[in-house]
């Protein structure tokens, strides 16, 4: 029953506040679409396949910071010691690195403007405002067999939506390995709880902050 509840308290959370967070956010979301297509040639959103609940993919959304293309074969080919330091560092490069990133695309990121149309997905069911990081599929594999202590803490994070924040970005840690983001993400969807959930939110604003 307790489960129960907490899903129709979750979902509904869930619609309100990306309904109101879109309208709330709507002036800049226009601005940055602006901003995107004068910047560099190619479509405002941005979607790839993201491992959702019960490892059912979905496309997530997202404005464009990158030049249009297979940025990853780009990279791959043209800057091989890149590409090595971005999959070893879990996917991610410093954006001041990152050669697939626009001048644009370098402001909205920092700001995390890049991830408002994630809210879309949020309505659709896709993700929920709070919960455990949106993994591509090829990253959950790769860390897996990278660091075969985190299959348990996989196995846990495939069972529930992926959230827009989480535990682990409001934690105040900014270089953290993906060994602990599993192993929080992990613990979040086993103890998750009405007063973490709203804690999370809370926190969500100061953390954004933090970064501008």
């Amino acid at each position: 029953m307790k489960k129960i509840l907490f899903t129709s308290f979750k979902r509904t959370i869930d619609i309100v506040g990306s309904l109101v967070l879109l309208i709330l956010f709507s002036p800049i979301m226009l601005i940055t679409m602006l901003l995107i297509k004068m910047g560099s040639t190619g479509p405002i959103f941005f979607k790839q396949k993201r491992v959702g609940k019960n490892s059912h993919e979905f496309w997530m959304y997202k404005f464009r910071s990158m030049y249009t293309g297979d940025n990853d074969k780009r990279l791959r080919e043209n800057y091989p010691e890149l590409w090595k330091k971005y999959k070893e560092s879990g996917w991610k490069l410093p954006m001041c690195e990152d050669p697939r990133i626009t001048p644009i695309g370098k402001k909205i990121r920092s700001l995390t403007i890049d991830e408002f149309p994630q809210l879309i997905n949020v309505l659709k069911g896709d993700m929920s405002l709070v919960g455990p990081r949106a993994y591509r599929e090829e990253e959950l594999q790769e860390q897996a067999l990278k660091y075969p202590k985190t299959k348990k803490y996989i196995q846990i994070i495939r069972t529930a939506k992926p959230g827009i924040t989480g535990v682990w970005q409001t934690s105040g840690r900014n270089d953290i390995t993906f060994e602990d983001r599993a192993k929080m993400d992990a613990e979040y969807i086993k103890k998750q709880s009405f007063v973490e959930e709203i804690l999370i939110i809370f926190k969500t604003p100061m953390s954004m902050l933090s970064r501008w």
